[in-house]
């Protein structure tokens, strides 16, 4: 918005040449963040008292950690002020004619939107488990399809009209349609190589990308803090790769897919970091307020979407390893759980209690030092992914 309102202004006078600046993306990007990171500090206290009096607790499972139980009616849903300073922030920093961003802010919001109302169900009611997971992943694997159905047609074209044509002429074709190669799945740390997938296999893999990193990043959201930070990292992570895949010298240079337009997605993660950031502020231990779903699920999302749009979706499994083995966790509890009750008749874990954090809590960490080690961690993490710039 501020950049079309530039470009006006700069056709009225040569007064108003300084405004040249806005064009420049990495100007857009740090004002983004710092925009959603003061629209989060501000607005934060006003948001953590409505929801203060409009009751929206935080109701705790009676078998989780009994250090929580003094968590319970700590303010929920406090994803919302995430989601509205992301919003804003980009909307005001970024170019309205990029069909990236506004594809991510779709996902976005749209899983934010689930999270809501799973929340929601969960304040209402007065039950923990909130949305059934059925109807959940329903609604979040229709997000995740569309949003991969597009994905695999704009990756390869520049304009709307162009998806369009390319979407009809795979349907003409009898559903077969060969990809360019920067279409396929990506491999860190060699130069160049690319495994073709086709229209089915990108989808497929774009699905899983999305709809699984926006759970395994609402598993990980359990403890004060965990989250917020390790999203802030990977995002900001993410930015630099969507920064050098939207720059034809700098991809060329890299050895990394030119997706035209990718760039502009440094504007959304500044955001998302900047917004992580305000937000991290009134969720440190002991935390003022929880993000709950419509925010964890909209982030994950978020993530996942941004790192099949700049072809790095494995580089995403890396940078977001604790979000991974998080979600690991929880399966490799659930399905030895009821493996061992069907095979003796009663059930057995591998965990003291999953996911993973609960375990380190369990096993005398304190949950401070759980969340600063996996920070930790993350940060590493993020290094290694962004080392694979280079190290082709």
């Amino acid at each position: 918005m501020l950049l079309s309102l530039a470009g006006w202004l700069q056709t009225l006078g040569p007064e108003f040449g300084w405004l040249r600046v806005v064009q420049y993306l990495t100007f857009r990007a740090v004002f983004a963040a710092m925009t959603a990171l003061m629209i989060g500090i501000v607005a934060g206290p006003w948001v953590i008292r409505r929801l203060t009096e409009l009751k929206i607790g935080q109701p705790v499972r009676g078998y989780g950690m009994q250090s929580h139980l003094q968590k319970s009616g700590t303010p929920t849903m406090g994803g919302v002020l995430v989601l509205m300073a992301i919003a804003i922030s980009t909307l005001l920093w970024f170019d309205l004619t990029n069909r990236f961003v506004w594809i991510v802010l779709v996902v976005t919001l749209g899983f934010g939107a689930i999270g809501w109302a799973d929340d929601w169900r969960k304040v209402v009611n007065k039950d923990p488990e909130g949305m059934p997971s059925k109807e959940k992943y329903i609604w979040q694997s229709l997000i995740g399809l569309l949003a991969a159905l597009y994905l695999v047609f704009s990756i390869s074209e520049s304009s709307n009209y162009r998806v369009m044509e390319l979407f009809f002429k795979w349907v003409w074709s009898g559903f077969d349609l060969s990809l360019p190669p920067k279409a396929g799945l990506m491999l860190p740390f060699f130069k160049e190589i690319s495994y073709p997938l086709g229209v089915f296999g990108f989808v497929t893999m774009s699905y899983l990308v999305i709809v699984g990193s926006s759970n395994a990043v609402n598993l990980t959201d359990g403890l004060d803090g965990l989250a917020i930070m390790p999203v802030v990292m990977v995002a900001s992570a993410l930015g630099v790769f969507a920064y050098v895949t939207g720059s034809a010298v700098y991809s060329k240079y890299l050895l990394l897919p030119y997706i035209p337009g990718a760039g502009e997605l440094l504007v959304f993660c500044a955001a998302m970091a900047g917004a992580g950031l305000a937000f991290l502020w009134f969720n440190a231990h002991p935390a003022q307020v929880f993000m709950g779903d419509v925010g964890a699920l909209a982030l994950g999302g978020a993530l996942g979407t941004i790192a099949v749009i700049v072809r790095q979706e494995i580089v995403l499994a890396i940078m977001g390893g604790i979000f991974v083995v998080e979600a690991l966790s929880v399966m490799a509890q659930v399905m030895y759980f009821k493996y061992t009750k069907k095979k003796y008749g009663e059930g057995r874990r591998i965990l003291k209690m999953a996911p993973l954090h609960h375990h380190f809590e369990k096993s005398g960490w304190k949950e401070t030092q759980v969340v600063v080690r996996f920070w930790i961690i993350t940060m590493l993490l993020c290094l290694i992914g962004l080392s694979t710039l280079k190290l082709r």
